[in-house]
C-alpha cells in the first residue's frame, strides 16, 4: 500500500502555494498602452462636442418654431378680434339705416296724413 501519510510542512507548502495560485488570478495584469488613445479620445471630445452642438441647434430651431406659433395665434387671434369689431361696426351702421329709413318713412307717413287732412 501507499504511504499516506503526509507531512505538516507539506501540507502547509501546497496551501500556501495554492493561495499564491489564486491572489494571482485576481493581481492586476500589465496593461498594454495604446498608442491611438490620445487621437481615439480626441475623437470621443469632437463627437461630444458636435452632438453637443446639434443637441444647442435642435433646442434654439424648437424655441424659434414655437416663438413663431405663438406669434401667429396671437396675430390670429387679432384678426378675429379686428374682424369681430368690423362685424359689429358694420351692423351698427346698418342698424342706424334702418333707424333712420323708419324715421324718415314715419316723417313722411306723417306729413301724408296732414297734407290729406288740411289738404
Amino acid at each position: 500500500m501507499r504511504d499516506l501519510k503526509v507531512d505538516y510542512g507539506d501540507r502547509q507548502a501546497a496551501a500556501k502555494a495554492a493561495k499564491a495560485a489564486m491572489l494571482q488570478k485576481f493581481k492586476p495584469k500589465p496593461t498594454v498602452i495604446d498608442p491611438d488613445a490620445a487621437r481615439r479620445e480626441e475623437l470621443r471630445a469632437a463627437e461630444r462636442e458636435a452632438l453637443r452642438q446639434q443637441r444647442l441647434a435642435e433646442r434654439e430651431a424648437a424655441k424659434a418654431a414655437k416663438a413663431a406659433a405663438d406669434e401667429a395665434k396671437r396675430q390670429a387671434e387679432l384678426d378675429e378680434e379686428r374682424m369681430t369689431l368690423d362685424q359689429r361696426r358694420q351692423m351698427r351702421k346698418e342698424r342706424k339705416q334702418a333707424e333712420a329709413a323708419a324715421a324718415k318713412a314715419r316723417r313722411e307717413a306723417r306729413l301724408a296724413e296732414r297734407l290729406q287732412k288740411y289738404g
